[in-house]
């Protein structure tokens, strides 16, 4: 019995950060507010695209993850404005991109 028992919190207690890990950060509602004011005049929408991908076509691509969104808005591109993001905006709009799926 004894034993059980120490093995079920064994078992809480290693799994606890995988747990946290696992959680998605960011807001992705503060996300759509942000890409609003600076995203969305070049990605537009699903409905009415503009010179860049719609967030949704971005994130039904196989290779988007919160890992490779992340590098890539850390990253300078010739076609992309210079945007300086917080670690929290950025968080944001990952969220909300990946919310598009």
């Amino acid at each position: 019995m004894h034993f059980r028992s120490l093995a079920s919190s064994l078992t809480l207690l290693l799994s606890g950060p995988a747990l946290v890990l696992a959680q998605q950060a960011g807001d992705p509602a503060a996300g759509l507010r942000l890409a609003e004011v600076s995203c969305l005049s070049c990605h537009g929408t699903a409905a009415a695209p503009r010179k860049a991908l719609a967030f949704a076509a971005i994130a039904a691509m196989p290779s988007t993850t919160a890992e490779s969104l992340g590098v890539f808005l850390r990253t300078s591109h010739p076609t992309m404005p210079n945007l300086v993001l917080s670690a929290a905006e950025r968080d944001d709009v990952i969220a909300y991109i990946l919310s598009l799926r």
